[in-house]
């Protein structure tokens, strides 16, 4: 991920007319790439988005899907707010390069708990994040836990600037209230872009593979 390309501003802007969104204010939705992880996170997300296209209506919503799951992905979105733009990576004679210039356009991302996070700190695009589970795997993770964040952001810098919504905690309207203050507050879109940086920084530092760089500074954080 460290290694890969971003998106230009000419990208950017080509993607923008492709899918004419415009100047419009860009929420990107990203519920998982497996078929349980969009089952359970769709709905709650097509809920969280609603009371935020209510106070932002210009706002569009990007939802870039995994192959694997692109069916399930535009079928659990269809009776989402807003007429999301499913992107189809089937349907896309570039999909990385179309992926990477949604990440670049979004103002904002929702995101499922993952390595999608760090495309998201490379691309510089202020996130949530959240993830539901069943009772019994919350109740296993949250005592094997040693750590109080998922985020790479989060760990690597030391700070909690990426709001999480994690097992019980993943509700509609905490995730809509997180989303909203990212889009209204500057402030905190800038501490979330400015702790992205840093994480770049330190995970590209060096001569390791990026994977086991992001490894080394996990396990620095839990020392």
């Amino acid at each position: 991920v460290v290694a890969e390309p971003v998106a230009s501003d000419a990208e950017v802007a080509a993607f923008r007319t492709r899918h004419a969104i415009g100047a419009a204010p860009v929420i990107l939705a990203l519920p998982g790439s497996r078929r349980s992880e969009v089952g359970r996170l769709t709905p709650i997300f097509g809920e969280a988005l609603r009371p935020v296209l209510g106070t932002k209506p210009e706002a569009r919503v990007i939802v870039p899907a995994a192959a694997a799951v692109a069916s399930a992905v535009i079928e659990a979105t269809r009776n989402w707010p807003g007429d999301p733009i499913v992107l189809d990576p089937r349907d896309a004679p570039e999909p990385e390069a179309e992926k990477r210039a949604a990440f670049r356009a979004a103002d904002v991302a929702l995101a499922a708990s993952g390595t999608v996070s760090l495309e998201l700190a490379h691309a510089g695009t202020p996130m949530v994040v959240a993830y539901d589970m069943n009772w019994l795997s919350w109740q296993i993770m949250s005592r094997m836990a040693q750590i109080d964040t998922v985020t790479l952001v989060n760990l690597v810098t030391g700070r909690k600037v990426v709001p999480e919504f994690l097992g019980p905690a993943c509700t509609p309207q905490a995730i809509s209230e997180a989303l909203l203050g990212l889009l209204t507050d500057p402030s905190a879109h800038e501490a979330q872009r400015a702790a992205m940086a840093e994480t770049m920084e330190k995970l590209g530092a060096g001569g390791e593979a990026p994977g086991l760089r992001a490894a080394r500074a996990v396990l620095g954080v839990r020392k």
